[in-house]
This record gives structure tokens, sequence and C-alpha cells, in this order.
């Protein structure tokens, strides 16, 4: 039998979904505030290449990208964060309409793992009215799209993204283990 251990350190990124400079720069000092400081940001790429799902909501002109956060977090964390990154969505809404789209997930060796919430086949309740998803993993020496991996989270700046900060998060739990022995 396998013995009860602690939630694992994990690295924290947001995916962005913006159309307004002003409010992606507010959405950044209010997860920077909560998460710690943001150590990389994606390239901005046009999300409307990918789909037109937030349109209605968000109107048109819709950009994407993604940041990473310095701090390590415990994967048991990522509920509370989306119920948050919601929370911040709400407070940066216009007319009850969202003007900026923030999704939590987390990295780890093997793989990108996204918040939701909305249940669905490949999705995992994780307590809070929120469910996890393993969105890609990693293989040899890439990600590996799954039948629901999002398209722009396969797209060459997401992959660069993921990759980099795969990257710095191993150097980060290496430097953790030898600092423990």
């Amino acid at each position: 039998m396998g013995a009860i251990g602690t939630a694992r350190k994990v690295k924290l990124f947001c995916g962005i979904i913006y159309s307004d400079e002003s409010v992606k720069e507010k959405a950044f000092a209010e997860l920077e505030n909560k998460f710690g400081k943001i150590d990389f940001i994606s390239k901005t790429i046009n999300f409307e290449e990918f789909t037109s799902y937030y349109n209605a909501e968000m109107g048109s002109g819709l950009k994407r990208l993604w940041i990473s956060f310095e701090p390590l977090i415990c994967a048991s964390d990522l509920a509370a964060i989306k119920i948050f990154t919601n929370h911040a969505e709400d407070l940066l809404a216009f007319e009850k309409k969202r003007r900026i789209n923030v999704d939590p997930g987390y990295i780890t060796a093997a793989n990108v793992i996204l918040a939701s919430t909305k249940d669905f086949s490949h999705r995992i309740y994780i307590g809070q009215g929120i469910y996890a998803e393993v969105t890609t993993i990693y293989k040899k020496d890439g990600y590996v799209k799954l039948p629901w991996s999002y398209p722009d989270y396969m797209s060459p700046v997401s992959v660069d993204f993921l990759l980099n900060i795969r990257k710095v998060f191993m150097r980060r739990v290496k430097e953790l283990c030898a600092s423990a022995t």
C-alpha cells in the first residue's frame, strides 16, 4: 500500500483573454497581489483565430496570452485559486459582462492542469464547485495534443510558454530538493 503524502508543489499560471489593455493591467495587478510576482508573460496572439465562443459576452478583437507566477503553489489550492480568479473577473466586469477571462492552471513535470467551473467527461471534481482537467501531457521534449486539448493551448506561442515555464519549474524543484538534503 502506498503512503499518503502531502500535496505537491506546482507552478501556477493563468491563461488570459481580453481586448482592453487597461483591464488586462488591472487584472495583472490583482493577480500579482494575490499570487506573487509574475515571472513570465507569453507573446500575445489573436484569440479569434481559434474560436468566437466569448465574442457575444466580451466583444470582438479578443487577444490571448499566458502568465506564470514566481512562487510555487500546492496543487490542492487550485479550486480556491479558480474561485479567486472568477471573483477578479466579476470585479472587472462592466454591466455584468466580463471584460477579461482568467483561467488558472498549473504545470508539473508531466502535465498541464486547468481549472473549470464546467463538468465534462474528462474533468474531475476537486471541490467548491470546481473541476480540473489534464489539458496536455509532456512527452520526451514536447506537449501532446489530447482529444479535448484547446487549440490555442497547442499553438506555437502556448507550447513555447509551457516549455519555458516547465524548465523554470524543473529547475526550481531541483533547487528545493537540494536545499532539503
